[in-house]
């Protein structure tokens, strides 16, 4: 597992490798919650999914994307909001020997 690191504002993209894969992602919040697109290598491989505590983000093998991504809350069990985004809620990258088989 990787945290990928987040700031405390309510819109932001950042560009990292992820598993190998040069990724974009968006995380922004919105007043229904907190939400993520995803990139890789400028293709979008999902865009707009809420993002919720031990939730995978991705989900589904067949979009391409080798791993998942998921918030932890570090203090409990509530969904992210964008002012504990890199303290409180940390955004993670489960690889391969993360996930069950199948999974990603």
């Amino acid at each position: 597992m990787q945290v990928v690191q987040l700031q405390s504002v309510p819109s932001q993209t950042i560009q990292i490798q992820l598993g190998g894969q040069n990724c974009a992602i968006n995380v922004y919040q919105l007043s229904t919650g907190l939400f993520v697109d995803l990139y890789v290598a400028g293709v979008l491989i999902i865009g707009g999914v809420i993002g919720q505590d031990r939730n995978r983000i991705v989900r589904d093998l067949y979009l391409g994307f080798v791993g998942d991504l998921s918030f932890i809350d570090t203090q409990g069990t509530d969904d992210p909001s964008y002012t504990g985004l890199g303290a409180r809620w940390q955004l993670c990258y489960l690889d391969t020997f993360d996930l069950a088989p199948g999974e990603g």
